[in-house]
């Protein structure tokens, strides 16, 4: 009697494993392929996954094995390329197989729904562009063209130095050979103006993946793409994971964005992933960036990538002149001081429109009473509650947590409660105060809730009918303003002192994408930077010697204190409503990794986070360091066997982040 074959399967569950099942007796003559979807029994639920294998033997007694319910799918909705790209995802990350691949898939598929696969046109038309080329622009192209299999380019450009026209015309390259592009962006708020212009150029189907789709739209720009119908596909992160049968270049714009890290459930880059992508699927990969990441220029050092520089704006554009202005002892008014208010009122006069940059959302970041120095703190975070006025609350950005606002000191009931600092709500009352002639545009996260919101407030500025934008850093990479001839930045200070050891990179490189959005015509634009600190040095060099000087100062740093990109970290982070609860936990965690532990891997902590209490939570965190990735790695399985099995994992929440981007 012949043994049936054991089908395993990948299912969506916190479980470090996939699951053996048997086919059904009618079964029999079925052709199983990985990639196929199969509703199971698990626990008392039926559930959807994934078959990633076939094998004859299981770890469990035969007549324990339980029986699927269907085969969902006759040809697998998977391919190869991506089951092995979910496998390298799974085991670099340390996450389980199963939430990685059920997790990225669209709901409808998860569900069980049938895949809509249509035929494919083969027509499309490829509009001849009116720009002309710089020397540069051309040689990247011309480099990017030449290119044989996997290869991957840095394409670093100045601001306005033309890197989609590249990106364009890659991409006509692609599309002549009937191969599919892959576009992603940093940011939902990017993808309409992205679209835009490749629907422009090129006539052929353009779809959107990202986190703001319905359900239904997801599912259908996903079967698009899988059926090869849909030739450019422009998302955000999650786009890494859609399948594309004739893929044939991969474009990442704007990579050094944070954004591009999975912050919860699945950490994973996106960037990274998809590089990884490339090297599977065989074809060129471009990350384009004005300001490209440490670890991308470490990349260039060591000859991984290959470097393609875009020096000077594209066009007649120059590049805007930089200025700082020294706040200490200035008087200001709702944050602006006399030479910024002059500078505003300088452009608009002279019909240009002025952008200036809070990355800091709210009225003011501080109630304090003047009395006693009360402040008002959320009681679920150690972080201090934000006065909204539109509504008027308080509001913790942490936890989401708000409360009214006080009218008396919560300590010494003086009624001498006074607000402290600025917000972008702020910003513009004083702006509406200073200019009550000119329309005040605000584009942060309060003021973009709804949808559409964005769009329409981006409409104005292109129509001139506003000349005053407030932004956050949702405005500080990749928006075009023909008609933006000044930045005013209203406090460059965030960065310079952070506890985060990327503080000061993030510092430079939102300076220069903000600065980026001035006088990108003809015109010649002007940045005003307000600071503290204008002796700071690395201040000083970013502004005398640019992006590049300041990038190779950082890294000389970092090499000399042993930090990304010169070594690699894995962040283990604990939280518990009692305080002691993630220290300890981490402790004896910490104790179980003695054995591995040697001279070329460090494990360091535990210690509180730098925020302590969040949500109501306590959190510490243990860091692991090595100058060898492969020793990182080999660390992380007897971690996680010591995490799973731990009496106090039930206690206590963990996770896992493999090249964390944010410490805190």
């Amino acid at each position: 009697m012949s043994v049936p074959a054991i089908l395993r399967i990948a299912i969506r569950s916190p479980l470090w494993q996939c699951f053996d099942y048997l086919p059904l007796a009618s079964d029999e003559n079925k052709q199983w392929q990985a990639g196929q979807r199969i509703k199971v029994p698990f626990g008392r639920r039926e559930v959807i996954g994934v078959l990633v294998d076939v094998v004859a033997e299981s770890d469990f007694p035969f007549d324990q094995l339980k029986s699927i319910i269907a085969l969902i799918d006759d040809e697998p909705v998977l391919p190869t390329t991506m089951l092995q790209l979910y496998q390298w995802a799974s085991d670099y990350y340390h996450h389980p197989l199963g939430d990685v691949m059920l997790g990225t898939l669209p709901k409808f598929l998860r569900d069980g729904r049938d895949l809509i696969v249509q035929g494919a046109s083969q027509s499309f038309t490829i509009h001849d562009s009116d720009i002309t080329l710089n020397q540069a622009q051309q040689v990247a192209i011309d480099s990017i063209a030449a290119s044989d299999g996997f290869q991957t380019f840095l394409l670093e450009g100045v601001t306005g130095s033309g890197k989609t026209e590249v990106y364009l015309q890659a991409i006509a390259a692609v599309l002549k050979k009937g191969k599919q592009a892959l576009v992603m962006v940093p940011e939902i708020a990017l993808t309409p103006q992205t679209i835009a212009r490749f629907q422009k150029r090129f006539d052929v189907p353009v779809v959107l993946m990202h986190s703001e789709l319905t359900d239904k739209q997801r599912f259908q720009s996903w079967c698009q793409a899988v059926s090869g119908e849909a030739k450019i596909i422009i998302g955000t992160r999650s786009a890494v994971f859609v399948p594309m049968p004739a893929l044939g270049m991969i474009i990442i714009d704007e990579a050094h964005d944070p954004s591009f890290k999975q912050q919860s459930g699945f950490r994973y880059s996106a960037r990274d992933v998809a590089v990884k992508r490339a090297h599977l699927e065989n074809i060129p990969i471009i990350l384009g960036s004005a300001t490209p990441s440490l670890e991308s220029l470490y990349n260039v050092q060591c000859q991984r990538y290959e470097l393609l520089k875009l020096p000077e704006r594209a066009g007649d554009a120059q590049p805007p002149k930089v200025s700082l202005i020294n706040l200490c002892d200035k008087k200001l008014y709702g944050g602006l001081s006399d030479p910024m208010i002059e500078s505003v009122r300088k452009h608009l006069n002279n019909q240009g429109q002025v952008l200036l940059f809070l990355n800091r959302r709210g009225y003011a970041p501080t109630l304090l009473c003047h009395h006693c120095g009360w402040m008002v703190t959320c009681p679920r975070c150690d972080a201090r509650m934000t006065l909204h006025f539109q509504p008027k609350r308080l509001c913790c950005h942490h936890c989401g947590g708000q409360s009214a606002v006080p009218s008396i000191c919560g300590d010494c009931q003086q009624n001498e409660i006074s607000q402290v600092g600025q917000g972008t709500e702020r910003l513009e009352e004083a702006l509406q105060t200073l200019f009550p002639q000119e329309n005040v545009v605000r584009i942060d996260r309060d003021s973009t809730r709804k949808k559409g919101s964005l769009q329409a407030m981006l409409e104005k500025i292109h129509s001139r009918e506003a000349n005053i934008l407030i932004g956050t850093q949702m405005l500080s990479k990749g928006h075009h303003f023909s008609g933006l001839s000044m930045v005013g930045i209203i406090d460059a200070d965030g960065g310079l002192y952070g506890t985060d050891f990327r503080a000061l990179e993030r510092m430079a490189q939102l300076l220069v994408q903000v600065s980026g959005r001035a006088g990108r015509v003809a015109k010649q634009g002007e940045v005003l930077i307000q600071t503290h600190h204008p002796e700071h040095p690395l201040l000083q060099l970013l502004l005398s010697q640019g992006y590049a000087a300041f990038s190779a100062a950082l890294l000389e740093e970092r090499q000399k204190a042993l930090l990304p990109p010169f070594s690699y970290i894995a962040l283990l982070r604990a939280e518990a409503v009692q305080r002691d609860q993630p220290i300890r936990f981490l402790e004896l965690i910490k104790q179980q990794l003695k054995p591995v532990v040697s001279a070329s891997l460090h494990v360091l902590g535990p210690i509180p986070a730098p925020m302590e209490k969040r949500a109501g939570r306590y959190r510490a965190q243990l860091l692991l360091q090595s100058q060898h990735r492969a020793a990182l790695h080999q660390a992380c399985v007897p971690l996680l066997e010591a995490l799973s099995s731990h009496p106090m994992a039930k206690r206590v929440r963990w996770s896992l982040d493999v090249d964390p981007q944010d410490m805190l």
